[in-house]
């Protein structure tokens, strides 16, 4: 086996670990705290510093992990997120409330940091292996991407289960026990020099960015702001409100993320490709954000329809249906980001990236929380229709030419 492939393979697999327990922290805490008697917007409140955490942690760790390598930087990321684990299992039921929020927000923070510093470091590691082995990064990419998202998906059914059947603490010492384990691991395996470079020497030149990147760095900004203001808090308690059991609601939260992940891996195949691997790509997410847009309007228009079906059927159905254009639509951002990176500097050009995501994520989830207890689900909709309309206008201001792109290395 190449020496690419195989470090691209061992940094998939030591994201899928992280990546389940994220999603199974998540849906621990989210259903946790909402058990116990918090309203939507202070569920809301608990996951702001682990988004601002994120946008901090991949601006941070665009830089760091250019100046000492992916490996250290995905070690720091595990190292950190247990960390968090540890700290959010002392929680104890007996301090007020507010005590208990502030330690809780603290602990998400870490883990916000965590999950960052770990996503940066390994999105530029494709772009560094990718540079020495077949050179179809899309694929990679979209395959990276999708499995990841598929294991998230995976994270969230087993937060649930793990709610119902052992409880909390419990689960969080199993996933310490876990991240722990793939720590390890990565240290033995992955070679210590994996994406160093020279880093930037000043705050200027490090957020100075190609024209193609700081577009698309917006354009993620609504997008995963839409996907967020309903699927965070207002979904889970949505359903929950609804009827449907904490494993219910973990399992079709799990389900949806694992066939986003699976329609992620395969968008290569449902995307025009091109020899230079930008003037087909970047039209299609134009096609595929305008096919977005239109969703979470049906959705109101149903929901507000005398004739309507159970709600909790519509919301289900619809946003299900939504899960493809959005997964081909964030499997070719994903991909466009490491188009428009320059090579010496990938990793600070995804971390800005996803920096911009955390950004969104943070806007989406404030939201949630905000809308869901103003207008319950169809405020979070109608919220969701307007970040996306704003990303499809983004998208016709995208380049189509870079210069510099190796085509040879774009084209899948």
């Amino acid at each position: 086996m190449a020496p690419a492939v195989r470090d691209y393979l061992i940094v998939t697999a030591s994201y899928w670990g992280f990546t389940l327990v994220d999603g199974a922290l998540r849906m621990l805490v989210l259903l946790h705290f909402f058990k116990l008697g918090y309203s939507p917007f202070t569920l809301a409140f608990l996951f702001l510093l682990y988004e601002f955490a994120g946008i901090v942690a991949n601006l941070a760790g665009g830089w760091l992990a250019t100046r000492f390598g992916i490996p250290r930087m995905l070690a720091a990321g595990q190292t950190l997120q247990v960390a968090g684990l540890v700290m959010l299992s002392a929680l104890d039921p007996a301090w007020t409330a507010a005590a208990s929020v502030a330690w809780v927000v603290a602990a998400q923070g870490i883990a916000g940091l965590a999950k960052d510093f770990t996503k940066t470091a390994s999105k530029s590691a494709i772009k560094a292996t990718a540079a020495e082995g077949a050179g179809q990064l899309f694929k990679w990419v979209a395959y990276f991407t999708g499995s990841k998202n598929a294991m998230k998906g995976v994270g969230f059914f087993v937060g649930g289960l793990l709610l119902d059947v052992i409880g909390f603490k419990p689960a969080l010492w199993l996933m310490a026990a876990l991240i722990g384990v793939i720590l390890v691991a990565g240290l033995l395996l992955l070679p210590r020099q994996l994406g160093k470079a020279k880093s930037s020497r000043t705050m200027r030149e490090l957020f100075s960015k190609s024209r193609g990147v700081n577009l698309l760095a917006a354009a993620r900004v609504f997008m995963f702001g839409a996907r967020d203001v309903w699927f965070v808090v207002g979904l889970p308690v949505f359903l929950y409100a609804a009827g449907w059991r904490f494993v219910e609601v973990g399992a079709f939260l799990a389900a949806w993320t694992v066939a986003y992940g699976g329609i992620q891996a395969i968008a290569p195949a449902l995307v025009a490709r091109s020899s230079d691997g930008l003037s087909r790509e970047v039209p299609n997410s134009r096609l595929w954000a305008g096919l977005l847009v239109a969703i979470p309007v049906v959705l109101i228009v149903l929901l507000q329809s005398p004739d309507s079906w159970q709600p909790d059927v519509v919301v289900v159905v619809g946003l299900a249906l939504f899960g493809l254009p959005f997964a081909v639509n964030s499997s070719l951002h994903s991909y466009l980001i490491l188009a428009y990176a320059g090579s010496e500097k990938a990793a600070e050009d995804v971390g800005f990236y996803y920096a911009a995501n955390a950004t969104g994520r943070l806007i989406g989830i404030l939201l949630s929380g905000a809308l869901y207890q103003v207008g319950g689900m169809t405020a979070c909709l109608a919220g969701s229709a307007v970040m996306l309309a704003a990303c499809w206008a983004i998208t016709f201001l995208l380049p189509v030419h870079v210069d510099g792109i190796d085509d040879s290395k774009q084209a899948a």
